[in-house]
């Protein structure tokens, strides 16, 4: 099993996990790897140091503090600050996915219906055009809209 760190066009870091290099190859070849926060299939690799064990017995304190102040960090805190901000969205977006019911495309009528007392107020997520966004928030109907990628509907390992 080889694990890739991978981003994509807009900068949206994850890992990837491939049986071999050839086959993320092909599955990027092929339109199958995508960004599970954005869904582009515009998907490069980053550059790793690839862990390798040349033996198996513990170094001794001073090998240690000597391989640690040589590691050299792999991230910048600004793409640290990138990673953070992306995984609180994650968690809110998933957070709103298990605290909602989806109701589709009947949005706009389950809106109103919850809106004007007609049934049991609660949290709804569903799919609305532009023009009956519009609408409901003329209403005073309170709306945000919200794009979550395919990747995130399910489960997310």
């Amino acid at each position: 099993m080889k694990v890739f760190n991978l981003r994509c066009h807009l900068d949206h870091r994850f890992e990837g996990w491939f049986g071999s290099d050839a086959d993320r190859q092909r599955q990027l070849s092929q339109g199958l790897l995508s960004c599970p926060l954005c869904g582009s299939l515009e998907v490069t690799v980053l550059p790793s140091a690839p862990h390798v064990q040349i033996r198996r017995q513990v170094p001794s304190e001073p090998e240690a503090a000597l391989r640690a102040a040589q590691t050299v960090p792999s991230s910048s805190p600004d793409s640290e600050a990138a990673v953070g901000l992306q995984t609180a969205w994650v968690v809110a977006v998933q957070h709103m996915m298990a605290n909602t019911d989806d109701v589709g495309d009947r949005f706009a009528d389950e809106a109103r219906r919850i809106h004007y007392g007609e049934t049991a107020t609660r949290g709804i997520r569903g799919q609305a055009t532009l023009e009956e966004s519009r609408e409901l928030l003329d209403e005073g109907i309170e709306v945000i809209p919200l794009v979550v990628p395919q990747a995130l509907k399910g489960r997310l390992q």
